[in-house]
C-alpha cells in the first residue's frame, strides 16, 4: 500500500493529466488537502515537496503552491523526447546531394521543367522509375506507371474513381494510416474494416467480406504497417491475391516502406499478380525528402486514362524540377547509396526502442516487434487510455501518438499508443520509456486502488 503522502502526488498528477488543474493553476492548500486526505500539514508539505522536486509544480512564497508552467519549464530542444513525428530523421536527410540534382536538372532539362510536362510523367523519370521498382521485386512496363504528387494523392484519387469491377465499397485494416481514413470520410465512401493485429488478419473473415460486401478495393500496408509496425508473410500475402481475384476485387498496395525490408525474400502483394490485380503505390516521403512530393503508383493497363482523366482535374501534372532531380539522383546512385545508409539506421533505431520497452514496459503491457521500419504500438493496459497518458507526457517532453484516430468508429481502441523511431535520438529513447512506464504504472495503480 502506498503511503499517505504518495497518494496525494497520485491525486495531483490525475488531476494534472485530466486537465482539472492546468498549468499555472494554484494547488489546494496545505491545509485543505490534509483535511481531504485525513493526515497531517507534514504529510501534504512532504507530497508538495516531491513533487517539486519533479518539476511538476513550484511554490510563491506566501502565496502557495501552483501547477508548472512554461516560464518555469521552458523545453529546450535536447530536453524533447520526440516519438510522435513521422518525417524521415533529419539526421540522414541527402540536402546536399539532392540541391546538386536539383541544379543539374534545372540546366540539364531547361525547357521541360519550365513548362507543362507529360501528364503521366517525365518520361526519364519514368524510365528511372520502372528500374528502381525491380529491386522491390515489382516488374512492370513503363505505359502502367504514373507519377504523382505524393501516395495522399493516389489514395485520394483511388477512393474517388470508379474501378473496373463496378463494385463501390472498400475495406480498410483496422487500423490503418489515418490520411486514408480522412480520404474515405471526406468523400463518404462506404467503408469496412477488418481486424489486424500482428498476428495478421483472419483471412476467413476476409473472404466473407470479399464475398458479401461488394468490395471495390481492400487498401492494405503489407510492410512495416502504420501504425501497428506488422509485416504480412508470404503464404498470407499470396492467399490475400488469391481471394481478391476470386472475388473480382482490386487490392491497393501501399508499400511506403518496402526498402527498409531486411528481409530479401519477402516480396510485395504485386510480385504475386502482376497483370493488374494489385495496384502498387510507393511513395519517396518517408525514405528521402518529404517536400518533394512524388511518388510512383502501378495501376492495371485498363485504369490509366481514367485515372489520368482524375488526376488532370487534380493539378494537371505533378512538380516537374522536383521529377527532374529525382531522375537525376536515382541515375547517380546516389539514391542506393542513401538507402544503404537509413537501412542501417532505422533498424539500430527499432532494435534500440524495442530493447527499452522489453526492459521497462509494465509486465501488463503488451508491444509490436517489427524487424524494422518506422512504428511501434504499445497496448495500455485496458483500464489505462491513451489520451490520459499522450496528456502527462507531453508535459514532461515526451511525445507520443494516440493511435484512436486511426480507427473507424466501430473499431475504435483507446488504449493504443504508437511511438515513431524515425527522428528520436537513439540516447533518448530509454529516458522516453522510462517516462511512459512510470506514467502507464500511475494510471493503473490509481484505477486498481
Amino acid at each position: 500500500m502506498n503511503s499517505k503522502y504518495r497518494k496525494i502526488m497520485d491525486e495531483i498528477k490525475l488531476r494534472i493529466a485530466d486537465g482539472s488543474l492546468i498549468a499555472g493553476s494554484k494547488l489546494p492548500s496545505v491545509r485543505q488537502f490534509s483535511e481531504y486526505f485525513s493526515c497531517s500539514k507534514n504529510t501534504v508539505i512532504k507530497a508538495y515537496v516531491e513533487l517539486e522536486k519533479e518539476h511538476l509544480i513550484y511554490s510563491v512564497p506566501k502565496s502557495g503552491f501552483y501547477v508548472v508552467n512554461e516560464l518555469h519549464a521552458a523545453k529546450k530542444d535536447n530536453e524533447v523526447i520526440d516519438f510522435f513525428s513521422a518525417g524521415p530523421d533529419k539526421n540522414v536527410m541527402p540536402y546536399i546531394d539532392f540541391q546538386h540534382c536539383m541544379n543539374q536538372a534545372i540546366e540539364q532539362y531547361k525547357e521541360e521543367l519550365f513548362t507543362y510536362s507529360d501528364q503521366q510523367g517525365l518520361y526519364s523519370l519514368r524510365m528511372q522509375l520502372v528500374k528502381y521498382l525491380q529491386s522491390l521485386q515489382v516488374f512492370t512496363h513503363l505505359e502502367r506507371l504514373i507519377v504523382v504528387s505524393g501516395s495522399q494523392q493516389a489514395l485520394n484519387l483511388l477512393v474517388s474513381m470508379p474501378f473496373p469491377n463496378g463494385k463501390n465499397n472498400i475495406l480498410i485494416e483496422q487500423p490503418t494510416y489515418f490520411g486514408f481514413i480522412e480520404s474515405v470520410n471526406l468523400q463518404k465512401s462506404t467503408t469496412f474494416g477488418i481486424e489486424l493485429t500482428m498476428d495478421g488478419i483472419d483471412l476467413d473473415r476476409l473472404e466473407f467480406i470479399f464475398r458479401n460486401y461488394d468490395i471495390k478495393f481492400f487498401y492494405i500496408i503489407p510492410r512495416f504497417h502504420n501504425p501497428l509496425g506488422h509485416c504480412y508473410t508470404k503464404s498470407e500475402k499470396k492467399k490475400i491475391v488469391d481471394l481478391a481475384e476470386k472475388y473480382n476485387v482490386y487490392i491497393v498496395e501501399d508499400d511506403y516502406l518496402g526498402d527498409l525490408d531486411p528481409n530479401s525474400k519477402s516480396d510485395p502483394l504485386f510480385s504475386f499478380d502482376p497483370s493488374g490485380r494489385v495496384i502498387y503505390i510507393k511513395s519517396f516521403s518517408k525514405i528521402f525528402l518529404p517536400g518533394l512530393r512524388i511518388a510512383a503508383v502501378v495501376l492495371p493497363a485498363i485504369m490509366v486514362n481514367n485515372f489520368l482523366r482524375y488526376k488532370f482535374s487534380s493539378d494537371f501534372n505533378s512538380p516537374a524540377l522536383s521529377q527532374g532531380a529525382l531522375e537525376i539522383y536515382l541515375k547517380s546512385g546516389m539514391f542506393n547509396s542513401h538507402l544503404k545508409k537509413i537501412k542501417q539506421v532505422y533498424r539500430n533505431k527499432m532494435q534500440t526502442l524495442q530493447e527499452a520497452c522489453e526492459l521497462l514496459l509494465p509486465p501488463n503491457t503488451l508491444f509490436s516487434k517489427p524487424t524494422s521500419g518506422f512504428y511501434l504500438t504499445i497496448s495500455l493496459p485496458e483500464n489505462v487510455t491513451a489520451k490520459k497518458v499522450v496528456h502527462m507526457l507531453n508535459k514532461q517532453n515526451v511525445y507520443v501518438d494516440d493511435a484512436a484516430r486511426m480507427f473507424l468508429p466501430e473499431y475504435k481502441k483507446e488504449n493504443l499508443i504508437r511511438l515513431s523511431i524515425s527522428q528520436v535520438k537513439e540516447s533518448q529513447m530509454k529516458l522516453g520509456v522510462e517516462r511512459l512506464s512510470s506514467c502507464i504504472a500511475l494510471f493503473d495503480s490509481i484505477h486498481r486502488d
